[in-house]
């Protein structure tokens, strides 16, 4: 469990990694009540070193509005076991920085439609229009 974590070429040490534990309400059985199940894991993503300042800032720019304070926290409780819940925060940082992370998507350039489109577009329009005309009353 003290591998570093691997997120697009960045490595995070497992040091800057918090961890709190608490009961959990999901299941459990006879020993729901007696241990700490439950797992929070916090990461300084505004004060972390391992992460470049730019990968950083375009971290903290899509993931402002879950952080408090510049700390991303990660809940994971569907599990019975304390060990499993970890594994299953773990990934899902993983998951959320990954996206976060990601370079941004190429502009889109701008097109008009050929005129063969344009042209199916009105043929598609009138053959609608002599359908519906059909349908009418006859004028006398």
């Amino acid at each position: 469990m003290n591998a570093p974590i691997r997120v697009r070429g960045v490595e995070i040490p497992d040091s800057e990694l918090s961890w709190r534990f608490s009961r959990s309400s999901g299941p459990g059985g006879q020993s729901v009540n007696t241990t700490d199940s439950r797992v929070e894991l916090g990461f300084d993503l505004a004060a972390s070193p391992s992460i470049p300042a730019h990968l950083r800032h375009r971290a903290l720019a899509r993931l402002g509005h879950r952080l408090v304070d510049g700390e991303l926290r990660i809940t994971a409780s569907e599990y019975r076991s304390q060990h499993r819940n970890r594994a299953a925060a773990r990934a899902r940082l993983v998951e959320v920085l990954t996206d976060a992370l990601a370079p941004p998507a190429p502009r889109r350039r701008p097109t008009k439609p050929s005129r063969a489109a344009r042209e199916r577009r009105l043929a598609g329009k009138k053959r609608r229009a002599q359908t519906k005309s059909l349908r009418r009353r006859p004028i006398d």
